[in-house]
């Protein structure tokens, strides 16, 4: 079993490279042998994760003849769209306007449209799309059914199943065994129970009181060439990156010139954005009983309406929020542009003050980091149980619960004080199978994750310490603010200015110009290899100063939010999607090669769909040319005709590489502001 070793800095101590969370030198867990394999399956392409990204990773190689394994923890497509309950679009506005999207994904809007016979069936407020997450599940299963069939590729879906490890020889995943789970006799459904309560008896072999495993061995189907198969990352928090022994960085990442607004030097792991169980809520004509969790005043210090806003009912602002069904016409539109509230209408909740949970130090964080996990011995050889604090995920299912008793019958507010809030008992919180989450408990199936393991791209032009999408890829900030020129090095801040200078870069430098004289470019990095588009806010949930979250009086993660805030249209560069030293694994969805601030707007549906269809594009592409998809970008700047190719086969069937008039010379992008 290879070690991976990505970059030696010498000068780092171990104690410093566990804070920034880089996994420099890891090595994959050695395979262990389960008792049995119950199944074995060949495929083309295993994409291991059902999300949206997975999904569109699925789509397109169905559509190009593939067999594809996709595996799922829940028994649901689509991720944040339905599983996660956040079927309230995030899109920005200028791209909605023109409907600038990938194909599939816009086959996905106009799907919900003739659903419902309108765009909005929730006449939510934060999107121009609010629906059910069900039907939203409904689409994807149609869609991968026709795109098997247009295409004739074959898809084997696995729902309720995670891999347990993936075995690496020299530099490529040669199989993967995974564990489908199913409940015992004599035991209720699936979905009956919350998810910390079988989370890690889901990655166990072994046969339990509540669930029964099957084994299946996942291999290749043989192609001739370089690869005769490949895997695709496409979990949630990028478990597969942790398993496969590849470079990766989890939370925030050290200051320097290319993310200038991160709030420390040193890094931090732990601090990852907050994670969300949603839940459903239905406005009822009369007064309802609500229960209070035993557990309550625990979480009660922690929610808030954020901040002041005047002539507002607060309870309708949020239910308004993300309403997911307005059933009838609503011709009167009085409520912040969106029609009254009746009595049948459904919301999700999704909210940062609220069912936001926000772990951020080493006793409390979700997703455990590279050091964690070896003292937790799960990159022992079959010691992986899925790489998160159960324990987490477990408070972050009560404070969800909590935080419904507060919206309908709580009256305290930790930001804005007591007395603000009223009560609305008028509502009903949705449980059981037939309610909108599908689960008995009424949570989402999983919670909404915006951040996991992100991997550190391989060593390029530009990038000897290995490729990322930075903050100053895509950020509209002002760095002209006297926050940068007085709190950046002076080295630092030359730099910065240096590298947003655009066509006056060389110039800056050859005039030694001075740092806050150098004009910066009005519009974000342009990447040669680029596969697909992204654009949305730079949008944070930070993590809490001390643990656990809910603390009376804990505040956010200090300086965090500055970045927040506008960006440009960006891109998806090939080299985000190419891991180091394992050559038959991509990386679609959340994991890709950002920072943690690029992260925060690279994270939301359409990119997600957008970064599948390149990873499924770029394999259909390497397997017809026998080539490998590292081999296409390790040049640059200097072009291959194959990656020129590779972009042209995605845009003539409709998912745009770059977005309108994308050049180094158009510099005008006022229009696309994402609000």
């Amino acid at each position: 079993m290879r070690i991976s070793v990505s970059v030696v800095w010498n000068s780092l101590s171990r104690h410093w490279l566990s804070a920034i969370g880089l996994a420099l030198v890891v090595a994959s867990p050695v395979a262990a042998a389960p008792s049995r394999i119950d199944q074995t399956e060949r495929c083309d392409v295993l994409v291991v994760g059902g999300g949206l990204a997975g999904v569109a990773t699925a789509y397109e190689s169905l559509r190009s003849g593939r067999t594809v394994c996709l595996t799922e923890m829940t028994d649901w497509l689509g991720g944040q769209l339905t599983s996660q309950g956040t079927t309230a679009l995030d899109e920005a506005r200028r791209q909605r306007q023109l409907l600038f999207y990938a194909a599939g994904y816009q086959e996905l809007r106009q799907r919900v449209l003739e659903h419902y016979g309108r765009q909005n069936p929730g006449d939510c407020w934060v999107s121009a799309v609010c629906f059910l997450p069900a039907d939203a599940n409904d689409i994807l299963v149609d869609m991968l059914d026709e795109a098997a069939r247009d295409g004739n590729g074959t898809l084997k879906w696995f729902p309720s199943t995670v891999v347990k490890q993936v075995d690496v020889e020299g530099a490529m995943i040669v199989d993967a065994i995974a564990i489908q789970h199913s409940p015992a006799p004599g035991t209720p459904p699936l979905n009956t129970e919350t998810l910390s309560a079988y989370y890690e008896d889901a990655y166990r072999y072994e046969d339990s009181e509540r669930l029964r495993k099957k084994i299946i061995r996942f291999q290749p189907s043989g192609h001739e060439g370089p690869v005769d198969w490949y895997v695709v990352e496409a979990t949630e928090t990028g478990e597969i990156i942790a398993l496969s022994g590849v470079p990766y960085r989890l939370g925030l990442d050290p200051k320097s010139y290319l993310n200038p607004s991160s709030p420390t030097f040193t890094g931090d792991a732990y601090c990852t954005q907050g994670f969300t169980y949603t839940f459903a809520m239905e406005r009822t004509a009369t007064p309802q009983d609500q229960v209070r969790p035993d557990y309550y005043d625990i979480y009660a210090p922690y929610f808030s309406f954020e901040r002041p806003r005047e002539n507002t009912n607060y309870i309708d602002f949020v239910f308004t929020y993300r309403r997911l069904l307005a059933p009838g016409d609503r011709p009167e539109r009085r409520i912040f542009g969106v029609s009254d509230i009746k009595p049948g209408d459904i919301s999700m909740q999704n909210w940062t003050w609220g069912n936001d949970y926000r772990p951020g130090t080493s006793v409390d964080n979700l997703i455990y980091s590279h050091e964690q996990l070896e003292a937790a011995g799960q990159l022992d050889p079959g010691g992986w149980l899925g790489g998160l604090r159960v324990d987490t995920l477990r408070r972050g299912e009560e404070n969800a619960f909590s935080y419904y008793y507060w919206l309908v019958a709580g009256l305290t507010d930790s930001q804005l004080g007591y007395g603000v809030k009223s009560v609305d008992v008028r509502h009903r919180f949705l449980e059981g199978f037939d309610a909108p989450m599908n689960t008995a408990h009424g949570l989402s199936k999983y919670p909404y994750i915006r951040e996991g393991r992100r991997i550190v791209g391989r060593p390029a032009f530009g990038h000897p310490d290995g490729f990322m999408i930075n903050e100053i890829d895509i950020s509209r900030v002002d760095y002209n603010d006297e926050y940068y020129q007085t709190q950046l090095p002076d080295s630092m801040y030359l730099s910065l200015r240096r590298a947003l200078a655009g066509l006056e870069t060389t110039a800056a430098i050859e005039t030694e110009q001075a740092a806050a004289e150098i004009p910066r470019r009005t519009r974000s990095t342009i990447f040669p290899d680029s596969v697909g588009i992204a654009q949305y806010a730079i949008d944070f949930h930070p993590c809490m100063e001390l643990a656990p979250p809910e603390l009376p009086g804990n505040t956010e993660r200090a300086g965090v939010r500055r970045a927040h805030g506008q960006s440009y249209p960006g891109q998806i560069p090939l080299r985000s999607l190419i891991p180091q030293n394992i050559d038959n694994l991509l990386v679609a969805g959340k994991s890709i090669a950002t920072s943690t601030i690029a992260a925060a707007a690279y994270r939301v549906h359409s990119f997600e769909w957008s970064a599948g269809i390149a990873a499924g594009a770029t394999i259909d592409y390497a397997l017809d040319n026998q080539l490998l998809p590292y081999t296409l970008v390790d040049d640059l700047p200097r072009l291959k005709p194959e990656l020129l190719e590779l972009q042209q086969r995605l845009q003539t069937s409709g998912n745009p590489t770059a977005f309108p008039n994308t050049s180094i010379f158009n510099l005008d992008w006022e229009d696309w502001r994402v609000w």
